[in-house]
């Protein structure tokens, strides 16, 4: 066995890969280094390997004593360099690598990164020009989040002209200053949004001009992200204002043309009609003097006038009570019963969809009584409000008013909550809102009628646990966990709204398959958009379905049996 000593051993020393080679070293240093290589007149040079008492080491080409030229450093935590050295600095290209994962590969002088260098660290890249061991010039950093930025960076900040795109797809491009947009530049939004103009730290700024996703545009001074200052409006509707602004809304002396004709000259206050000022109707009749919250309360004399809403207030009883006596009492026929209701007053959509149920289930689906409460900032003293207590008095209204053998639709569109409450707000008015629970309390006095209800509200899904039975079906705009679109002030419908109402019902009486149709289109537009899908959803017990056949059989054959004497098997219609 003797004579495989050597072979063993050189197979040992190779399987040492980066500690210290086990042959002796060439020279020893003052500090207690060990070299391996060659010594011409007391200094290293040429190819060698120096092992420091401190466990780093460098191999590769040694000139004078010092590293020169090619070669590679190991030292504490596991920092690696390959690369080029000068006169013992790491200086030329190199690739260093850390015990972390960081990754630099570009240019070195002076043990610091300089020139032109990838750095990759816990998913941040950069790649450009540094500077003593900072970003400096030309480069591109992208984090982590997927946001990035592209352009002149200045001593390890943001700063020159560039390009920054943020997680969400919003870009920034303009001169940049310690990291945030600062002078004349332009945002492009997520949204579809679209600004240009000045910016400060960041934000809007100075002279600019913004455009939506929907056409509308602002335009004039900004400040601190919003226009404050003079300005002008013009709205996608068609409405303009031109004055003074305050956090985007009308604030201070300006003039406000409306879509529908009309326009205010004068004071504003948080975007309402304030102070002293002019509103010129769309026939022409004027009323002068001066508002508060968006209302006349005084003539051009200074003699105030009555109190809308206090007015309204006397008005409710009576008109509440007009709207149940106005229910026809049921016959031995099945027929439908419906209640709609339009839950925010700040917001017009939710009162043009709850009159578009309405008129929708009177002439498509001959409904016999139909009951719509109504919170509108300007139907406080006409409509009979949406509250709690006057849902409870209509629901009890409509069970006196029908009989076990009708069906009855009821339809509630308004904001909703993540905890799964329906919004019920009246400017001037502090109403609480209906939660899912309480909804199925209400609606108790219906237990033994079969019936529909249609819940069109962010988070709605979450009321079908509590209202859900066999004479119950229950149809919403969303998941439990999801928003709903579509409730802008200026819409005709929510997304579900029109997609239910104004399309698929106009196309098919069967629930189902209408439901089916709305959820497809809501769908469609999400997508659209770029909006998280809401997913409405449905609760549809079969004999809910089978008395609402039931039902349109019946009110076809009415109508057939309405139809005028006929002679010789055709109707006068049909000569």
């Amino acid at each position: 066995m003797k004579p495989l000593l050597p072979l063993a051993l050189a197979l040992l020393l190779a399987a040492c890969g980066d500690g210290e080679p086990l042959t002796p070293p060439d020279a020893r240093l003052p500090d207690g280094s060990r070299y391996r290589g060659a010594v011409v007149d007391g200094l290293l040079q040429g190819p060698g390997r120096l092992d420091y008492s401190n466990g780093t080491w460098f191999e590769g080409t040694f000139k004078d004593g010092q590293p020169n030229g090619r070669g590679t450093w190991h030292g504490p935590n596991g920092v690696e360099y390959q690369g080029d050295f000068s006169n013992g600095l790491f200086d030329g290209n190199g690739h260093m690598t850390y015990g972390d994962g960081t990754l630099y590969e570009g240019g070195f002088k002076a043990n610091q990164f300089n020139g032109e260098g990838t750095l990759s660290r816990e998913g941040m890249v950069y790649s450009g020009t540094f500077r003593d061991d900072r970003y400096h010039g030309q480069g591109k950093l992208t984090l982590p989040d997927g946001s990035s930025y592209q352009g002149q960076f200045k001593r390890g900040e943001q700063t020159g002209r560039g390009v920054r795109t943020d997680a969400d797809g919003s870009r920034y491009s303009g001169p940049f200053k310690a990291g945030q947009l600062d002078g004349e530049g332009d945002y492009q939004g997520a949204d579809g949004g679209f600004y240009s103009g000045g910016f400060k730290g960041g934000l809007f700024d100075g002279k600019g001009r913004y455009q939506n996703a929907e056409g509308s545009v602002w335009s004039g001074q900004f400040k601190g992200g919003s226009l404050t200052g003079k300005g002008e409006y013009k709205g996608a509707d068609g409405e303009l204002y031109t004055g003074a602004f305050r956090n985007w809304r009308y604030q201070g002396e300006g003039s406000l043309s409306l879509a529908d004709g009309s326009r205010y000259e004068g004071g504003f206050a948080a975007g309402r009609y304030a102070g002293k000022g002019t509103l010129t109707l769309a026939d022409g009749g004027q009323e002068k003097g001066t508002w508060r919250g968006g209302r006349r309360i005084g003539d051009e004399t200074g003699k105030a006038l009555p109190n809308p809403l206090e007015v309204g207030l006397l008005e409710q009883g009576r008109l509440l009570d007009a709207a149940i006596d106005a229910l026809p009492a049921s016959t031995p026929a099945v027929e439908l019963y419906s209640l709609s209701l339009g839950g925010d007053g700040r917001q017009s959509v939710f009162l043009r969809e709850a009159d578009y149920v309405a008129t929708l289930l009177d002439q498509r689906f001959g409904a016999h009584g139909h009951i719509t409460l109504i919170n509108h900032r300007d139907h406080m003293a006409d409509r009979p409000l949406a509250t709690r207590e006057s849902l409870a008095r209509a629901i009890q209204g409509i069970a006196q008013r029908s009989g076990p053998e009708d069906l009855v639709f009821i339809y509630l569109t308004s904001h909703g909550s993540a905890d799964h409450q329906l919004a019920l707000e009246q400017p001037g008015l502090q109403l609480g809102d209906l939660p899912a629970s309480e909804l199925a309390t209400v609606l108790a006095p219906l237990k033994e009628r079969h019936k529909v209800v249609v819940i069109s509200a962010c988070y709605s899904g979450g009321f079908i646990p509590a209202l859900k039975d066999d004479k119950t079906l229950v149809m919403t705009a969303a998941r439990a966990d999801r928003v709903s679109f579509g409730c802008s002030d200026d819409n005709e419908f929510t997304y579900f709204g029109r997609a239910l109402l104004a399309d698929a019902l106009n196309q098919t009486d069967d629930l189902e398959r209408a439901f089916e149709l709305a959820r497809t289109e809501v769908a469609e537009w999400e997508k659209a958009d770029g909006f998280e899908p809401s997913e409405p959803q449905i609760w549809a017990p079969k004999p809910v379905l089978a008395h609402w056949r039931k039902l349109r059989a019946a009110q076809a054959q009415e109508a057939l049996a309405a139809q005028p004497a006929t002679a010789g098997g055709k109707t006068a219609a049909s000569h």
